[in-house]
């Protein structure tokens, strides 16, 4: 971009849509700006839109003052009127090269083109174990030479360690926190799984309390188990109809804090972990919930695990509702002496040590204290789930005023789960993932919605289609209550971007419109059924199936064929019910109906957390529910101390009703829904053994239907409460030889 000093305000088009998108997303009417400060308003409003651009001004004013201006920072260089084209020219390509060059995928192509003498342990590196074999030289043939000549284990040769980068995976690395709006990036090569437990073993301590979204990926609750925190569930809102949960609201998490700090234990809350955005599609408004929980505890720590949200930075609309997005605006509005003035404002009517039995806290807009608070956010993002990365290719993105802090343990954390022998190729793709998404993100994304937009009109509105098939617009999915602006769908007649960019900004929860949640239980197909059909007969693949759902979604990999093909599959699959329904008569009719109703009506209710049983808990008294799950998970690995009862036992009826307690000694994850329905040192509740018998799904993580139920024992579980530690065996020979 190329701005000339000058330029009018009043655009010249009568567009009503374009001044109201621009007064509503860049805040900006014109009004309060003079004539020669419009270029730079411009500047400012273009890198709201667009970061990734750079942007170059010509003034004829006094050069070297707007240069010395801190709020010109958002351009990349200032010149005097136009006394040098030449000198423009060339620092525009200059400016697209930076965020054209690869440091490492382009030292890895040089790298493959040289002669090497390989002499390490990694037979395939230069081809030869594959090319010359008689045996295995097809997997050469399919794969091609240049993914051998680039393999080696050597991190010389300007190859770089990922574990100490100090050349070109350093560079590549920087390059990507500049585009993600982040103060450091690092590359995973082994997945977001990953990078969360990276995360939370750099940030946590054994004892630290660690807030977090029951629903959340399983490697969340593993990270709790790995470093000792005390995971304290917060309960997601229920789409019961659905089979899903959707987020938490705030007003969940206030409470949490504040319960935290009616019991002592605020200073020991150290990290908030919520999952954006859900694979449902609800977005968090991040900023929100950040200002208003450093409000209650100022120094807070933030992981949003964005596993399938990282395009979002690309797009304008999605951008603020992103970690590192929301970020950026409350450092602006911590230093905005205007937003000092509003605390103390609310200060004067709250205090200035809130009262967590203050009912008004839980209805208020809390603001934080700017001159107390610290700003520390983590975001993690599966590059190869949204972006042109290969497999299990993720990024850990840092924005933390103190991340002094914790620099050497996060480092520890690297050194923990991160391979000694990472895959070149993820790294170099990563790199790649960065240089597309900078130069044509911007394009792709928008590719990306539009298409969703188009799948979601021609499915609703179609005439035969639409009998059997639907997708779920936000009203369906996200509760009015989270809609304060009224925005009900991104279809309702009158709604332009305009419209969308008042919900984003304003609502508790918005909806990401690239989700394309589609009930195929009114067609008499659960979500496993529906999703192995279209796999078997009509190779379309999905991931995420639901009891009478299933989730669709575009990226910017989809085309617009793409979305022909799938309409044309739902109108063949709804000929065929019709034509099944006709030659059935009313028999066949009856059955389609009752199927119908047995998937969208007699669905059994969403289990909620229950607690942890009082072995695991600090103080069963407490108000919060927080527990140690390290310790029951570990207590689950001596056989003796567990048992087993299948689900259909009158035992465990026996049991729910009269005791002893039901304690789970293991993760029980469905697919569908898949999240954790049981954790280790949970109390097992009859809704829980409910929702069990009325799945019909058949992969189910950490249940064997043949053994049953893996719980741990009464007696195990009255020991640890007894002794207040985990009866290992050693504490069993240390009570033993006490006695003696």
């Amino acid at each position: 971009m190329v701005i000339y000093e000058g330029i009018p305000f009043a655009s010249s088009h009568n567009s009503a849509v374009l001044h109201e998108f621009l007064t509503s997303h860049l805040a900006a009417t014109g009004n309060a700006q003079k004539t020669e400060e419009y270029a730079l308003a411009l500047a400012k409003g273009l890198k709201l839109i667009r970061p990734e651009l750079d942007i170059f001004l010509l003034s004829d004013r006094q050069v070297e003052k707007a240069a010395g201006d801190i709020s010109a920072s958002c351009i990349r260089r200032i010149f005097y009127q136009v006394e040098e084209p030449l000198e423009l020219h060339l620092s525009i390509l200059d400016a697209v090269q930076d965020r054209f060059d690869t440091p490492y995928f382009d030292n890895l192509q040089k790298y493959s083109q040289r002669p090497i003498g390989t002499f390490h342990a990694l037979p395939v590196a230069r081809g030869k174990s594959i090319f010359k074999s008689n045996w295995i030289r097809d997997m050469g043939a399919f794969y091609g030479l240049n993914l051998f000549l680039a393999e080696s284990s050597a991190t010389t040769g300007g190859l770089d360690s990922l574990l100490e980068p100090t050349g070109k995976i350093k560079v590549a690395q920087e390059k990507a926190a500049r585009a993600f709006g982040a103060d450091h990036v690092f590359f995973v090569t082994n997945g977001t799984s990953t990078s969360n437990k990276m995360i939370e073993q750099a940030l946590l301590a054994p004892g630290d309390i660690m807030l977090v979204d029951r629903n959340c990926h399983k490697s969340h609750h593993y990270g709790a188990v790995l470093v000792g925190a005390l995971p304290l569930y917060l309960e997601a809102y229920p789409l019961t109809q659905y089979s899903m949960y959707g987020a938490v609201p705030l007003r969940t998490i206030k409470k949490a804090l504040l319960d935290l700090k009616v019991e002592g234990k605020l200073n020991r809350a150290r990290l908030l972990v919520l999952t954006n955005c859900t694979f449902d599609g609800h977005i968090y408004n991040v900023e929100r919930v950040m200002e208003e929980c450093l409000a209650i505890k100022a120094d807070l720590i933030f992981l949003w695990d964005e596993a399938w949200f990282g395009f979002a930075r690309w797009s304008p609309f999605y951008r603020r509702r992103t970690a590192m997005g929301a970020a950026a605006i409350l450092e602006n509005k911590f230093r905005d002496p205007a937003y000092g003035t509003a605390y103390s404002a609310q200060e004067k009517k709250l205090g200035a040590d809130l009262d967590p039995k203050d009912p008004r806290l839980l209805t208020t807009r809390l603001l934080a204290n700017p001159d107390k608070v610290h700003l520390r956010v983590y975001q993690t993002n599966s590059t190869h789930k949204s972006m042109s990365s290969l497999r299990q290719g993720s990024m850990v993105l840092v924005r933390d005023q103190d991340y002094h802090t914790v620099e050497e343990q996060f480092h520890e954390a690297v050194f923990t789960h991160a391979s000694t022998s990472p895959n070149l190729q993820i790294i170099a793709s990563l790199d790649v993932a960065r240089r597309q998404m900078e130069l044509e993100g911007y394009e792709l994304v928008n590719r990306a919605v539009q298409l969703a937009l188009d799948a979601r009109r021609e499915i609703n509105s179609h005439p035969l289609v639409s009998k059997y098939f639907r997708i779920l617009g936000a009203d369906e999915l996200i509760p009015a209550e989270f809609r304060e602006t009224g925005f009900v769908d991104y279809l309702t007649p009158g709604v332009n971007w305009a419209t969308a960019v008042k919900t984003l900004r304003e609502d508790e929860f918005a909806l990401d419109v690239t989700r394309l949640t589609l009930v195929c239980g009114s067609a008499g197909f659960d979500g496993t059924q529906f999703k192995n059909l279209l796999a078997a007969e009509y190779d379309i693949q999905l991931n995420k199936t639901s009891r009478n759902s299933v989730l669709l979604q575009t990226n910017i990999n989809n085309t617009r064929s793409d979305i022909a093909q799938l309409i044309k599959v739902l109108v063949e699959i709804s000929r065929g019910i019709e034509k099944k329904l006709a030659q059935g008569g009313e028999a066949a009719q009856q059955a389609f109906a009752a199927r119908v109703k047995s998937l969208m009506e007699d669905v059994p209710n969403l289990p909620n957390f229950s607690c942890f049983h009082d072995s695991f808990r600090e103080d069963p008294s407490s108000v919060t529910s927080e527990g140690n799950i390290r310790s029951a998970f570990f207590g689950a690995y001596r056989e003796h101390q567990c048992e087993h009862l299948k689900l259909a036992s009158p035992e465990i009826d026996k049991r729910l009703k009269a005791g002893p307690e039901l304690v789970s000694a293991s993760f029980v994850i469905p697919y569908p829904p898949g999240f954790p329905i049981m954790v280790p040192g949970q109390v097992i509740t009859a809704e829980t053994i409910e929702f069990m018998r009325q799945l019909d799904v058949k992969e189910i993580h950490g249940f064997s239907s043949s053994l049953g139920l893996k719980l741990l024992k009464p007696a195990f579980l009255k020991l640890a409460r007894d002794t207040g530690k985990p009866p290992t065996e050693e504490v069993k020979k240390t009570k033993r030889q006490t006695a003696a």
